[in-house]
């Protein structure tokens, strides 16, 4: 474990320079990027350094530094465990589990994304983890979108982390993969205590999938300043 004064300067350094992902930190300590990946090895290195990425250049726009992230890699299958959180000050794993995504954006593969209600598909890039609150899903968490054209509508759309019996092991056992929401990350009902209070108040989600137009026009992945959307205030029926 790092001394304590190690690990806040590697918050301070991402808000304090411009600096190259694999430079977090100091020259006599590892990165972020090397902590978060030495902590969760099956998580493919290109989908961690974008979403640091995209966490540095929120930052860098005014953004709060977040004490935790969590990651959605879209590109797996939904019988795959595929959503990592992790805790920023160490770069240590806290959970890694199932999560759902929209019904229209594919059965047992996640392919296709949008920014518009009633679409019934999950949407990627960078969103923050708001408030908490109680539903007809339970215990659940609002987000929003942090990119303008991709997910800046996820309020509005009431895309929200929720718990779900449709996504767990013996649902993946019987049918080959979790079901699927109306658009909403939706986790196991035996981890939503512990998703929602660890993402709620400020911290953030990033949901990947390689999608050209999304990689190429994100101003998140390719930062230059006044890059963070405005979040959408609208509430909505979570799905």
């Amino acid at each position: 474990m790092l001394a304590g004064n190690v690990v806040r300067s590697f918050l301070l350094a991402i808000v304090g320079s411009l600096f190259p992902v694999a430079s977090f930190g100091t020259s006599h300590a590892p990165s972020l990027l090397e902590l978060l990946s030495d902590s969760a090895p099956d998580l493919n290195p290109i989908v961690l350094r974008r979403a640091v990425t995209a966490t540095q250049c929120a930052i860098r726009n005014g953004l709060a530094v977040p004490e935790r992230l969590a990651v959605i890699d879209f590109s797996r299958p939904s019988s795959e465990e595929r959503l990592w959180i992790f805790d920023l000050a160490d770069g240590r794993l806290l959970l890694r589990d199932l999560v759902a995504h929209g019904k229209n954006s594919g059965l047992f593969d996640s392919t296709s994304f949008s920014n518009v209600e009633g679409s019934h598909q999950s949407s990627i890039g960078l969103f923050l983890g708001s408030e908490s609150y109680y539903g007809k899903h339970g215990y659940s968490l609002r987000l929003d979108g942090l990119e303008q054209g991709f997910n800046h509508r996820a309020r509005e759309r009431a895309i929200v982390i929720h718990g779900a019996d449709y996504v767990s092991d013996a649902w993946v056992g019987q049918y080959g993969r979790v079901g699927r929401s109306h658009g909403c990350p939706a986790v196991d009902r035996q981890v939503i205590q512990q998703v929602v209070d660890n993402l709620k108040g400020g911290q953030l989600v990033f949901k990947y999938y390689p999608d050209e137009q999304w990689m190429a026009e994100s101003s998140l992945l390719n930062c230059s300043g006044n890059e963070v959307a405005e979040a959408t205030v609208e509430d909505g029926n979570s799905g």
